[in-house]
């Protein structure tokens, strides 16, 4: 029997009533003092924001590191925390809707595999590190169809690529724990929009020397705080994605510690992987955020008649404008993006020594 996404709500109400019962203090860790990345306490705040996509309770700021330009959630979260704000996002409740966008950026994949194929013919072997439900592997085949695709994720999103045949074998777990497995294994791996939602990215970099063979590759795509649209937009850019992006790391940074782990970068690219979504996802949350709250089980009840149809009249009012800025980001060109530094993200491809 086909269960309504009402019921569904209803079902998940107890179980976060009872997460929130005594707040959301306890899914913070205590607030660091000095960086991170280089130790430095030399640190200033950078944003303070709420949860802008699912509006689930509690607060969250970033400082960055005047030292090293490195920006990063303080506090953090919890453990407890990561598993409360993660849920019910890319799977449970949001499976259908993110499995849906994933699914229809396929050219977008294609591009970042492109991106290897001036440094390498047909790689053996390749693991993508975060792979969500598979897409990017399953897009890829169509730059590298000799290659063998696996995938590896936190969340279920690895085994349902498995059996979705996207990947040849899904990991579930931590990549840190899982590269001595298959240590000297993968001609390449990705990491796409991952190291940004890592706890120790550090540990993550080094668990990927690991798992690449010497003269293989390694893929990085990560949000690019020093856009110019980080400002422009406040906290309504949405890489800045609060509260699941812990780390925001500085290209300069990167490049430093990918050498000092005996890696050479061998392409840098800034305009290539802005995806164009900046203007539009800043409107939506100036409507969203105008929009009585949708139906969601981390609210004590179901929003009434009135305010359901008053969040309809509002999105229904805000048409026009998202319309507007998704032409608006469509039509940039690219010269602009890249004189202006607009260009949300930044990708690395590095060889293993």
């Amino acid at each position: 029997m086909r269960v309504s996404r009402t019921e569904e709500i209803a079902s998940r109400r107890p179980a976060y009533e009872a997460d929130l019962k005594d707040g959301v203090d306890r899914y913070f860790e205590p607030r660091r003092t000095i960086c991170p990345w280089c130790g430095s306490d030399r640190l200033r705040e950078r944003l303070h924001t709420t949860d802008l996509l699912q509006h689930k309770p509690g607060h969250f700021r970033l400082d960055r590191c005047l030292e090293c330009g490195h920006i990063f959630q303080n506090p953090r979260l919890s453990p407890e925390g990561l598993e409360f704000y993660y849920r019910d996002f890319y799977d449970g409740l949001g499976e259908k809707s993110s499995g849906s966008i994933f699914a229809g950026r396929s050219a977008i994949y294609r591009k970042r595999a492109e991106a290897l194929a001036p440094h390498t013919d047909q790689p053996g072997s390749w693991l993508d590190v975060g792979t969500g439900h598979g897409h990017f592997c399953e897009a890829a085949r169509a730059v590298f169809p000799h290659t063998e695709f696996d995938g590896l994720d936190f969340t279920d999103g690895a085994e349902l690529a498995e059996r979705a045949g996207r990947v040849r074998r899904g990991y579930r777990g931590s990549f840190v724990q899982v590269a001595p497995t298959v240590a000297g294994t993968y001609d390449v791996v990705s990491m796409f929009h991952y190291l940004e939602h890592s706890v120790e990215p550090g540990l993550e970099l080094e668990a990927a020397r690991l798992a690449i063979r010497p003269g293989g590759y390694l893929l990085i795509e990560v949000p690019d705080a020093a856009s110019r649209y980080s400002r422009l937009l406040g906290r309504r850019w949405l890489p800045w994605l609060q509260p699941q992006h812990l780390h925001f790391i500085p290209v300069r940074n990167l490049r430093e510690r990918l050498g000092a782990l005996g890696f050479t970068v061998v392409a840098e690219q800034h305009t290539e992987p802005h995806d164009r979504v900046d203007l539009l996802a800043a409107t939506w949350f100036v409507v969203d955020g105008i929009a009585p709250r949708d139906e969601a089980p981390w609210l004590p009840r179901r929003p009434g008649r009135l305010k359901r149809v008053t969040r309809a009249a509002v999105v229904i009012a805000g048409i026009p404008a998202l319309a507007a800025a998704t032409v608006l980001d469509r039509i940039m060109p690219r010269a602009l993006i890249r004189r202006f530094g607009l260009s949300n993200a930044y990708r690395v491809v590095a060889r293993r020594d």
